[in-house]
């Protein structure tokens, strides 16, 4: 089963979900075309490991998320909370931030 790396972070009364695929958290990315860096850090996105469905339940409370990685953009794309013209693509990896306003 897929699985995720997701935190929630209750800040100044919003509440911010950080989920990334399992097999990118920890890791750095570069284009060294578009001279980009893109780091999937632990401190962010590290608050347990569990099941995609899982995650996106998260997003439920979510005022603010970023979502790093296929398997957890394309589930919110298909649970609606994003469009797949949404999702960008930053060094190789989709990557999406849903605001709630």
């Amino acid at each position: 089963m897929a699985q995720v790396y997701a935190k929630l972070w209750r800040v100044r009364g919003e509440v911010l979900v950080a989920i990334c695929d399992e097999e990118f958290l920890g890791r750095r990315f570069e284009d060294k075309e578009q001279m980009l860096v893109f780091e999937v850090r632990e401190s962010f996105y590290n608050g347990g490991k569990m099941g995609v469905d899982e995650a996106i339940k998260l997003l439920r409370q979510a005022t603010l998320a970023n979502l790093t990685g296929p398997r957890i953009t394309e589930a919110a794309v298909k649970a609606g909370y994003i469009d797949k013209p949404g999702v960008a693509v930053i060094c190789g990896i989709p990557h999406a931030q849903i605001v709630k306003m």
